[in-house]
């Protein structure tokens, strides 16, 4: 069911107007503009975009010399990618589940990182301890979504489509950005960093992000004030 949900949610939002990726791609947040930027990475040789969409932070940051790569487990998402991004040097789209990339790859890089993408939709359980082995040491994980819903944690679920279509569906997981650090440390990383920005308007949803490195000893937890 994950693939169809995608290939459905590509087929919805395409946009191929631009062969240029935006100049928000590298934000956190889904305010364009606002927050945080590329630096939460520490300047990386080699990058891993976990669902990496239509492509555009990949592009980024191959554009700025990194040797960047994103998979995605949608065949439509990796063809807009490739379709739009493909003459970018440096820049790599590959097609597949994250999970089965990763314990297949036989390299390590130095960032992987996820912008509302595939991290929040994978079991931490099985994704972090595969993240940690395809991180180079010091490397760093960096990823952003939606803060959960106040007393809802976990796996929980969602339909793709109208409760009278065939149904297609996903599930993602949520945690409080304390419960993130904790996972995060439990696998081997430190110096964590989780929070939740605040909007632009204080009125409307935020955005958790978190970061963490590999071999660090230290971990903190901040929740941002804006």
């Amino acid at each position: 069911m994950t693939a169809a949900y995608w290939n459905r949610y590509a087929v919805r939002t395409a946009n191929t107007e631009h062969d240029e990726p935006a100049a928000h791609a590298l934000g956190w947040t889904q305010y364009p503009g606002h927050g945080p930027g590329a630096e939460l990475l520490d300047d990386p040789r080699t990058a891993l975009e976990l669902g990496c969409g239509r492509g555009d932070a990949v592009a980024a940051l191959a554009a700025q010399g990194v040797d960047a790569t994103g998979v995605d487990v949608s065949a439509v998402q990796c063809e807009q990618a490739r379709n739009l991004f493909g003459n970018v040097a440096g820049a790599r789209f590959e097609h597949g589940d994250v999970l089965e990339f990763l314990a297949a790859a036989d390299q390590r890089w130095d960032a992987v990182y996820s912008i509302w993408g595939a991290l929040w939709f994978l079991d931490p359980a099985v994704l972090l301890p595969l993240i940690r082995d395809r991180l180079a040491p010091g490397g760093r994980l960096v990823f952003s979504h939606a803060p959960p819903v106040p007393g809802a944690y976990g796996i929980q679920g969602m339909y793709g489509a109208a409760f009278a279509a065939d149904p297609v569906w996903i599930y993602r997981w949520s945690f409080e950005p304390d419960m993130w650090a904790e996972l995060l440390r439990r696998n081997g990383f430190g110096n964590i960093r989780a929070r939740v920005e605040t909007a632009p308007e204080p009125s409307k949803l935020g955005t958790l992000i978190v970061e963490a490195e590999l071999g660090s000893v230290s971990a903190r937890v901040v929740v941002a004030d804006g």
